[in-house]
C-alpha cells in the first residue's frame, strides 16, 4: 500500500485540523515538531463513514493513525525520490507499516464511561468470514453493542495483530499444525513464536487521547488486554464480557483460549443446537 501524501496536501490537512499528532500520553503536539517523535501518533480524520456491518449500520467518524517514526521514513524516501526525478520508483513506498483505526460511534464524548472494543485485525475472520475463530462475529457484535449504547463509544482496530501478532503467513502455517492436532497456542510455539506478541501501546495512546482520563467499559474476555492497557496508563477499565459466534468449527479454539486464561465459562461455550 502507498503511504505517501503529497506535502502540499499534507499542509492543507494540517491547516484544516484533519491531520494532527499526539504523544504517548495522548496529548497534542506540534505536527511539524523536529523533536524526537518517540511514540507519537499521527491522526488523520475525522472521516464520516456509513457502515454496512452488523444490524445497526451507524455512520461513524473514522480516524486513521500511524506512528510518526514509521511515517517519517516513508516521507523521507518520497522526498529523495522526488528530488532525483525518480517518481517512477514510487512503488518502493509500498510499506507494511501498521495503520491502525479508531471508529467514533455515536457521541461517546458525552459519556462518563464509554463502551470500547480494541479489536485485533483478522483477515480470515473479519473479511473472509472464517468460522475457525470468532473474530468476525465479535467485530460485528461490537459495532452493534456500541451503536446501541446510549452514548456510543469507540472501536479501535489494530492492524498488524494477525494471529496474535505473528502475521498472516505464519498464521496459515499454524492452521496446518492445528489440523494436525495442535491447539492455537501450541502451534505458535512449534513455529518458535510467542503465544501472544501483540502490542497494545498505540491503542492505549488513542484511549488516553479520546477518553481524557475517563473510565471505560472494555468489551473483551482477555485479561491480558486489560492488564496491558492498564500498565500503559489507561485508567478505570471495567471488563464487559463479549462472547459471540461460538460454533462447532471454533469450539476447540475457544477452549484453548479459556485454558490460556480468557474469562470464558462453560456455558459460554455452548454451541447452537
Amino acid at each position: 500500500m502507498f503511504t505517501y501524501i503529497n506535502p502540499e496536501i499534507r499542509e492543507r490537512l494540517i491547516r484544516d485540523g484533519k491531520l494532527r499528532r499526539i504523544n504517548s500520553d495522548g496529548e497534542p503536539v506540534e505536527t511539524d515538531s523536529t523533536a524526537s517523535p518517540g511514540q507519537h501518533l499521527n491522526l488523520l480524520g475525522p472521516i464520516p463513514m456509513p457502515l454496512a456491518r452488523g444490524t445497526q449500520h451507524p455512520t461513524v467518524r473514522w480516524y486513521a493513525c500511524v506512528r510518526s517514526t514509521e511515517l517519517s521514513e516513508v516521507e523521507h524516501l518520497a522526498s529523495t525520490l522526488r528530488e532525483q526525478g525518480g517518481q517512477h520508483l514510487f512503488s518502493h513506498l509500498a510499506s507494511s507499516m501498521a495503520v491502525n483505526s479508531i471508529l467514533v460511534i455515536g457521541k461517546p464524548e458525552e459519556s462518563d464511561n464509554p463502551l470500547v472494543r480494541v479489536h485485533s485485525n483478522c483477515l480470515t475472520g473479519d473479511i473472509f468470514g472464517s468460522r475457525r475463530c470468532e473474530c468476525g462475529p465479535q467485530l460485528e457484535a461490537a459495532i452493534d453493542r456500541i451503536a446501541e449504547d446510549p452514548h456510543g463509544g469507540y472501536l479501535i482496530y489494530m492492524a498488524g495483530h494477525e494471529g496474535r501478532g505473528i502475521g498472516l503467513w505464519a498464521k496459515a502455517a499454524t492452521y496446518l499444525l492445528q489440523d494436525a492436532g495442535e491447539d492455537t497456542y501450541q502451534a505458535n510455539q512449534s513455529l518458535g513464536l510467542p503465544d501472544d506478541s501483540r502490542d497494545f501501546s498505540d491503542a492505549a495512546i488513542l484511549l488516553k487521547h479520546f477518553c481524557q482520563g475517563r473510565s471505560i467499559r472494555l468489551l473483551t474476555n482477555n485479561p491480558k488486554k486489560l492488564d496491558d492497557l492498564a500498565a500503559m496508563g489507561v485508567q478505570g477499565i471495567e471488563q464487559v464480557k463479549h462472547v459471540v459466534g461460538v460454533d462447532d468449527f471454533n469450539l476447540q479454539y475457544l477452549k484453548a483460549k479459556r485454558d490460556w486464561g480468557h474469562k470464558l465459562a462453560d456455558d459460554d461455550l455452548d454451541t447452537p443446537t
